[in-house]
């Protein structure tokens, strides 16, 4: 069933969400305050100190929500970020890590390679990003992000050494001091070693090479996934963002690649040869088949995956949490891992990595967050992400209507999901979120989206507006998609007004 086809626009109501609602990662518990460093602030209230710390914080250069920088710029380099670890005691030298990169799919591996280690007893820290609705969340022991007061205590510690950086870099033509990323990932080291934690895993930000977590020395690396994203930076051809992403690799420290194409995984190859790094291959050393779950629309089924390793018997199948062929592509990659870690030394049971993958939260991947009607959100934001999301739409999920919410962020490829999108959906519902200054303007969408024939569409400027225009009309067999971007995910949830 189609609607009618002319653009309607709708004025803003706000200029961003009026009410944010705090995303739940896992069990709450209390956690144990540390003492701030900077006692002038330690005297201000909690909330207090939040607030100041997150605008500390948010005054640094912030790739994130600014300009596209480029890896070429004199203010990427790991120089800077090894001088600050240095200042405060080089905590990623104390923590056994498992490094990972890749275009998609580092994110979900990252959370359940952390979920099984969970599950075999160690106590695991996660440092992920983007954020979907506090910031904490990037900064995770045991699936429970940092409370608000260790995450300001954190802030407190660094800025002393940041107000010396930063007073060093005005002496010297074109320096400049730690930027949010930097910062955000030295206090995530910090907290794991202040709570003692067994394991930290890190996931990349952008890349590998440059990127600010590619300080450690892990006990794995891996490289999830190569495809096109962030062009700009990494570079337009595959092999020039494998190359990248490859810069993790270390000497003689195994890696684990879930890289298909012949062109980015000859890359790969290439590097793990130069470097006397241990290769394990997707496709090549191991492999998965993937039973997909169905009628996720009318029921909680699971999927599951076998695992196969060359010349070794299969494990039992495992359930995966995680909706989609692509999450049991990094399902594989994390049973490998732990492969890995057991040559090491390691305990962790099949038990555990059954556990660990079947039951674990991680927002924004095909999330069901809803039945009659089934609303799911999803953060694809490029090509790859957006073609598995429809995939897995096609294999797990019925409905009577498809419904879709899309808003996007500058410099991606946003004619080309649109593209992909186009005539996928009875109904399409284009929007803009306005916690970023990097939005996709939503005028600009629509235009988009009528060069690519991505109709019937409606224009909201607001994800709440569009949600507002559509409760009401849902039948109970239709299905709502909000996708294109981490940002609206978040504004949506909050739409939804999510507990």
């Amino acid at each position: 069933m189609f609607f009618c086809c002319p653009i309607v626009t709708h004025q803003t109501i706000a200029d961003r969400p009026d009410k944010l609602v705090t995303l739940p990662i896992g069990p709450f518990t209390k956690p144990r305050l540390r003492e701030a460093s900077t006692p002038c602030m330690s005297r201000l209230p909690d909330d207090a100190r939040y607030q100041r710390a997150i605008g500390f914080l948010y005054g640094r250069i912030d790739y994130e929500r600014g300009s596209a920088m480029s890896l070429g710029q004199p203010e990427l380099r790991l120089e800077r970020m090894s001088r600050l670890l240095a200042a405060v005691g080089n905590p990623q030298s104390r923590l056994p890590i498992v490094h990972i990169a890749g275009t998609k799919g580092k994110g979900s591996t990252a959370a359940m390679t952390s979920s099984v280690l969970v599950a075999a007893g160690f106590r695991c820290g996660l440092f992920s990003s983007p954020h979907l609705v506090r910031i904490e969340e990037r900064i995770a022991i045991d699936n429970r992000p940092c409370s608000a007061g260790e995450f300001a205590s954190l802030v407190e510690q660094l800025q002393p050494v940041v107000a010396m950086m930063d007073a060093d870099a005005r002496t010297r033509a074109g320096e400049i001091g730690p930027t949010f990323f930097e910062l955000t990932t030295v206090m995530a080291l910090l907290h794991f070693v202040q709570q003692n934690v067994d394991f930290a895993v890190l996931e990349v930000g952008l890349g590998g090479r440059l990127d600010s977590t590619n300080v450690c020395q892990p006990r794995v690396s891996v490289i999830t996934s190569i495809s096109f994203d962030h062009t700009q930076q990494l570079g337009s051809t595959l092999a020039a963002i494998a190359g990248e992403k490859a810069g993790i690799v270390k000497p003689g420290v195994p890696v684990v690649s879930g890289v298909i194409a012949a062109e980015p995984r000859a890359v790969i190859e290439r590097i793990c040869q130069q470097r006397g790094a241990p290769l394990k291959q997707l496709g090549v050393d191991f492999d998965f088949e993937y039973r997909p779950p169905r009628l996720l629309d009318q029921q909680a089924t699971a999927g599951e995956i076998d695992f196969r390793a060359v010349g070794e018997p299969p494990m039992q199948p495992l359930q995966i949490g995680l909706v989609g062929r692509h999450q049991a592509a990094n399902a594989s990659l994390v049973v490998q891992i732990v492969r890995e870690l057991r040559t090491q030394g390691w305990p962790i049971s099949d038990a555990a990595v059954a556990s660990g993958l079947a039951t674990f939260p991680w927002p924004a991947r095909v999330e069901v967050v809803a039945r009659n009607p089934t609303i799911v959100i999803d953060a694809a934001h490029n090509i790859a992400s957006m073609e598995a999301l429809l995939t897995t739409l096609d294999e797990s999920f019925t409905a009577d209507r498809r419904v879709l919410i899309f808003a996007s962020t500058l410099e991606k490829d946003v004619r080309g999901m649109l593209s992909l999108l186009a005539g996928r959906f009875d109904r399409v519902l284009l929007t803009q979120y306005h916690s970023n200054p990097r939005a996709f303007p939503v005028a600009q969408l629509a235009q988009l989206a009528a060069e690519v024939k991505c109709t019937p569409l409606e224009v909201y400027a607001t994800p709440a507006l569009a949600w507002q225009a559509i409760r009401g009309e849902l039948g109970d067999h239709d299905l709502v998609c909000a996708t294109g971007s981490f940002f609206l995910a978040a504004e949506f949830r909050a739409a939804l007004e999510l507990p």
